[in-house]
């Protein structure tokens, strides 16, 4: 019986997980994505999906690959699927692709989307970072353009991760403001734990006048977590869209 692999494309808030990643003692989306998929399946199941996002993390667009050898149909599969997944977490499609097509190590490009409020927003509640003080856009874009200059982001990685190296390439990395948001937008091949955030936090002070463009240059070249500031919280942070070479999918 021939094995088929699979990619499904989902979405989820992430405001009652622990992240992604299945833990023994936390609840996770993917626990909850595998135990559905072995529902609908009716056999154990198992996902890889294309990176971690930490508690409280969301996503509008994450990937992940699993094994059958049943042949599925999309329509089908997405509308069971759905049946079964808590209401925060949402299936939008089913793709087959090259049984050597991996979600994680075949992923080109991660985006990023951190969304601030400046004013009390009760739709917003959990979905965005609420800020008294309005910071300069300007100013922010200004220093967010050193990102585009280094490879090495130590210095907003998590201290205590399981990686070889802290290079990553960001194609992008810009601010916007719309009505009463300010959005981050962030485009790289790879992020480190944290990194997000922790560039956001880092950011929002250069924003206030609490950082200069050349203090967060220094900060890129210490390679060094505490000269950084302090992260911004998980509930603004939005894995958006991740970019596949297109040769993997049948």
């Amino acid at each position: 019986m021939e094995i088929q692999r699979y990619f499904i494309e989902f979405a989820y808030r992430g405001t009652r997980y622990h992240g992604w990643q299945f833990q023994k003692n936390a609840h996770s989306v993917q626990a909850e994505m595998e135990k559905a998929l072995s529902v609908i399946l009716k056999q154990p199941s198992y996902l890889t999906g294309s990176g971690r996002t930490d508690t409280g993390v969301h996503a509008t667009q994450q990937f992940a690959h699993f094994d059958t050898a049943l042949n599925l149909e999309e329509a089908d599969f997405v509308q069971r699927i759905n049946g079964v997944l808590p209401k925060d977490i949402a299936v939008y499609a089913l793709r087959k692709v090259k049984n050597n097509a991996h979600a994680r190590f075949d992923a080109k490009w991660r985006s990023y989307l951190y969304k601030i409020t400046l004013r009390k927003e009760p739709f917003e509640e959990e979905r965005a970072w609420l800020l008294y003080y309005i910071p300069s856009v300007d100013k922010m874009n200004e220093a967010s353009k050193l990102l585009l200059e280094h490879e090495d982001f130590q210095c907003f990685s998590k201290v205590h991760t399981d990686v070889n190296h802290f290079n990553c390439k960001i194609k992008e990395a810009y601010w916007e403001q719309n009505g009463n948001q300010l959005l981050f937008h962030i485009t790289a091949n790879r992020f480190l734990r944290g990194m997000v955030r922790t560039i956001v936090g880092t950011l929002v002070q250069v924003g206030l006048g609490r950082l200069d463009s050349d203090q967060f240059q220094e900060i890129l070249d210490s390679k060094n977590r505490s000269q950084a500031k302090a992260a911004s919280p998980a509930q603004g942070l939005y894995l958006c869209k991740v970019v596949y070479p297109q040769e993997i999918f049948i």
